[in-house]
């Protein structure tokens, strides 16, 4: 009977959290307030997380967690090798595009100048963990025989880097999301990764 409500506490505080560092910054939010959200004691929130370091460690990690759920890949088993790679570049643009992620980037940014390991929490949780999961896919593209690849942490790299472009840099400045832009770039990508990797 404990487990459920000892899990339940945790994710509203983690809620509470999320939100008060989203909305407030670090130096804004207090274990206090952030107690008091999640209907919990303070005492509760400082024996689960420690201080309030850890705790937006934890807060920045479920919502990576978070997103990186809603960053779903298409399954396509069998079929030619650009349509899935193009699959996968439209499925990273339109998740790096989202509003949710553009305000996330910059918060977390905005709090790493003060606390440098709010950046590593970020890095280690989301574009870290993200870039492994894709080279793990690129490396079982090489040994199915379909791309040629000796480095996949390097290709996965390389092939984000092309369908971002600067993309990514120009929405956390405030420009418009450009369609027709992001299209150019993913067919570039593909274009030059197939040409650099793929098996003749």
């Amino acid at each position: 009977m404990g487990r459920p409500a000892d899990e339940a506490k945790r994710e509203a505080v983690l809620t509470a959290a999320a939100k008060s560092f989203f909305e407030h910054g670090y130096a804004g939010s207090s274990i206090e307030q952030i107690a008091a959200d999640a209907g919990v004691s303070k005492v509760t929130v400082y024996n689960r997380f420690g201080d309030k370091r850890s705790l937006f460690a934890a807060a920045v990690e479920r919502e990576c967690e978070q997103m990186r759920e809603s960053m779903k890949v298409p399954e396509i088993p069998s079929g030619d090798l650009r349509d899935r790679l193009t699959a996968i570049a439209e499925a990273m643009v339109a998740f790096l595009s989202r509003p949710k992620m553009i305000q996330f980037e910059r918060r977390v940014a905005a709090e790493t100048e003060h606390e440098p390991a709010v950046g590593a929490a970020f890095l280690a949780a989301g574009p870290h963990r993200m870039m492994r999961a894709f080279a793990a896919l690129l490396a079982a593209m090489h040994d199915n025989g379909e791309i040629q690849v000796e480095n996949p942490e390097l290709a996965a790299e390389q092939f984000a880097s092309m369908c971002k472009g600067i993309g990514d840099l120009e929405r956390r400045f405030g420009a418009p999301d450009d369609l027709k832009r992001n299209r150019e770039r993913i067919e570039g990508a593909v274009e030059v990764f197939c040409r650099a990797y793929a098996k003749r």
